[in-house]
């Protein structure tokens, strides 16, 4: 059984799901593309960034998976591409034979299980002793914004604690070496990059997002069932529109990313 998903698939998700590019998300891993590559696209969501990897790979097979069968099929209706196909799978047990794939890629994936280690040898051995495995997720202890809005400080807390009660770990940047030590990888390089949110449009746009998430969600839902009540997230909301709407907001998310070959090449 796939492991809950904190975020659930509510339209505030999908939003910011959506936004995501290869060159947003993934820039770490393009230099690393080639024509006519396989990739396999693990938790690929609303396939944005499946469907930019296949247009890096022309005429290679790029397949995206994800545990949600309605996020597949909307993905699939959405991106169409001579090699490009979307299918339901678990990231844990993968339907595909060793060393299957040129790339193994996934993103903001890790930080939402409860066995990254696992995961991760198990897409290291879907891409084998020759492939690449590349692994992007955000630290959000690590979040910083301006101005100092209190309501945010109030979010953080209660993001960490409701993300760690649903599945997985909110830290997961700064774990993403060590997890790829534990799992067998080889060669592993690790690199770090930032989202950073401050013109008018990406405030109006990250904080409204996260003002809809905070009330209409299965985020929402476990915040309530973590002991929060509907006056702190209400009060959480508020705290975003107002940050959105300051001249001098500014918010930037920090991530983890590392590059790998596949399991059995670590000598």
């Amino acid at each position: 059984m796939p492991d809950a998903y904190t975020h659930g698939h509510h339209e505030s998700v999908l939003r910011s799901h959506r936004w995501r590019t290869a060159e947003n998300s993934a820039a770490y891993l393009l230099p690393h593309l080639k024509p006519g590559m396989s990739v396999l696209d693990v938790g690929s969501g609303p396939g944005t960034i499946t469907a930019d990897l296949a247009a890096r790979v022309a005429r290679g097979r790029v397949v995206g998976t994800d545990a949600a069968a309605d996020v597949v099929a909307q993905a699939a209706a959405d991106h169409q591409a001579p090699g490009l196909s979307f299918e339901v799978g678990d990231a844990y047990g993968l339907p595909y034979a060793a060393g299957e794939f040129d790339v193994v890629h996934a993103h903001q994936v890790l930080q939402h299980v409860e066995r990254p280690v696992d995961m991760l040898r198990e897409l290291g051995r879907v891409a084998g002793p020759d492939g690449l495995v590349a692994v992007r997720d955000v630290d959000y202890p690590g979040v910083v914004w301006y101005p100092l809005v209190r309501a945010l400080d109030e979010w953080l807390e209660l993001y960490i604690a409701t993300h760690r009660s649903v599945a997985g770990e909110p830290a997961a940047g700064r774990r993403l070496k060590a997890w790829a030590r534990a799992a067998d990888l080889g060669d592993i390089v690790a690199t770090a990059s930032t989202w950073l949110f401050e013109d008018e449009a990406d405030r109006a746009w990250w904080g409204g997002m996260w003002a809809d998430r905070v009330l209409q969600s299965a985020f929402a839902d476990a915040a309530r069932a973590t002991g929060a009540d509907d006056a702190l997230l209400h009060r959480i909301s508020d705290g975003w529109r107002e940050w959105a709407a300051s001249e001098d907001g500014w918010l930037l998310m920090p991530h983890g990313e590392i590059l790998a070959r596949g399991t059995g090449s670590r000598s």
